[in-house]
């Protein structure tokens, strides 16, 4: 019978008794979660690479000051969460990555029409330049719920906030989003 597979927070505990190798283990689960996650921030992906590693190796010196009762998850996501939001800081004219626009904006797209594609462009073209206009305590939640498929609760142990805040920026961003929207001349 096969062994069952091990927590992330087990792993941890492996890692800090000095079982160093077993934080492949880590790298291998999140690497990939990881840069998905980055790319929603950063509009190249040039960097993201580098980022990661720096994540993983800001995780691992920080190790021990990780609570084992609590889920790793949220903790890893948080780290990650201040790399990127510092680098965008420091690259703050670079469009973001857009949001699918069937998630945010539930007009449907006739998918009979000839301009198709086109009109999902320019929609999307849209959504990145409403997105820079959003306050980042608003588009953060939204990209953490929306691209990274987070629940409440976890986007507000990364972010550090109540979860009725978290909530209410979800909404809010939400409106803003349709606002900003509603004055384009694209929908």
């Amino acid at each position: 019978m096969a062994e069952p597979e091990k927590t992330d927070e087990q792993i941890v505990k492996e890692v800090i008794a000095g079982q160093v190798e077993a934080f492949g283990v880590l790298v291998q689960r999140y690497e990939d979660k990881l840069k998905r996650y980055g790319r929603r921030f950063l509009s190249s992906a040039e960097g993201i690479e580098d980022i990661a590693q720096e994540i993983f190796i800001s995780v691992y010196q920080n190790l021990k000051s990780f609570d084992t009762g609590r889920r790793f998850s949220p903790w890893i996501y948080r780290i990650a969460h201040n790399a990127f939001v510092n680098t965008l800081k420091k690259r703050a004219h670079d469009p973001l990555p857009f949001f699918n626009p069937d998630v945010l904006f539930p007009h449907p797209i006739t998918p009979e029409r000839p301009d198709r594609d086109l009109e999902r462009k320019e929609i999307r073209e849209l959504l990145d330049k409403s997105l820079q206009k959003l306050p980042t305590k608003y588009r953060e939640p939204l990209i953490l719920f929306y691209l990274q498929e987070l629940d409440y609760i976890s986007i507000a142990d990364i972010m550090h906030l109540p979860v009725s805040t978290v909530g209410v920026r979800i909404s809010r961003g939400r409106n803003m989003l349709k606002k900003i929207s509603n004055k384009s001349d694209y929908l």
